[in-house]
């Protein structure tokens, strides 16, 4: 199953450069720790760029799936326009790994939809109310991806 969730007309400002200065320190705690932050288990997804084909690094929140896997949210902390990450992930699902407490993981990525989305993103919401609020800010239905290890 492909990635298609069409971009918004309206939402939060997209994320800018104070937020990526801040992703580069989480991304250094992420690959140390299996501990929280903010709150927040954190991962660095590694995707591989659609148009340049080079290694894009991105610290994300994630929620642990069935069997191992990993739920990740495409949210952009509520803008119109799905994230970057989210983009180079719909242009290679097969090219992406995980790494988290010092362990990397080749995985493949599956955007969730229907009930089994409704699912995770009940969980999702439950355990962190924020991204309910991205979804209040933004028209786009946010993206649920499950990273499943290779």
């Amino acid at each position: 199953m492909s990635f298609s969730h069409p971009t918004g007309t309206r939402g939060a400002k997209q994320p800018g450069r104070t937020f990526r200065w801040m992703n580069r320190l989480l991304m250094g705690r992420a690959r140390r720790t299996d501990r929280t932050t903010m709150g927040m288990n954190l991962l660095v997804l590694t995707t591989v760029g659609r148009k340049s084909g080079q290694p894009r690094e991105t610290p994300l929140a994630w929620f642990p799936g069935p069997d191992g896997s990993w739920l990740v949210v495409a949210s952009a902390a509520g803008a119109p326009a799905n994230p970057a990450w989210y983009l180079n992930l719909a242009a290679h699902p097969d090219r992406v790994t995980v790494e988290h407490a010092g362990r990397k993981v080749a995985v493949t990525a599956r955007e969730l939809r229907g009930a089994e989305r409704a699912d995770a993103w009940e969980k999702i919401t439950t355990e962190a109310d924020q991204f309910r609020r991205y979804e209040e800010a933004t028209d786009r239905e946010i993206p649920v991806i499950r990273l499943t290890p290779r």
